[in-house]
């Protein structure tokens, strides 16, 4: 039986010293910015539930959202979806056949990643 790889070639497992493309990094991040807004859609459903349930639910809903950790996490789920919608509007464009290439990918990427930290910056202003 004949191998379909050639095992006697190296194997790089260290994943310290494997370089990505930038292009690879926003893809990476748009996943993991997808997982986080899912994860997170359920806190916030739990937060809206409980006050619309009572005006002691409300009262608590609104005590726990002015503590510094809760501000933290609501400014993680909202920089999760700006870079997510931003990425995906460059999805978008891709779709319609701009910036295909290898050179526009990557600018596309870079292009994604600063208005990406404009906007999260932005948003940390305007909770904190």
């Amino acid at each position: 039986m004949k191998k379909a790889v050639n095992s006697q070639r190296p194997v790089n497992l260290d994943l310290r010293t494997i370089k990505l493309p930038v292009t690879a990094y926003t893809s990476i991040l748009h996943r993991i910015s997808g997982v986080i807004l899912f994860l997170g859609l359920g806190v916030l459903l739990f937060a809206l539930d409980k006050s619309l349930a009572s005006e002691e639910g409300f009262e608590q809903v609104k005590a726990c959202l002015a503590s510094p950790l809760a501000k933290f996490v609501i400014w993680g789920l909202l920089s999760a979806l700006l870079y997510h919608l931003v990425a995906g509007v460059r999805h978008l464009i891709m779709d319609m056949g701009i910036g295909e290439t290898l050179e526009g990918g990557k600018l596309g990427s870079q292009i994604v990643l600063a208005i990406s930290v404009v906007l999260i910056v932005l948003a940390g202003v305007w909770i904190w």
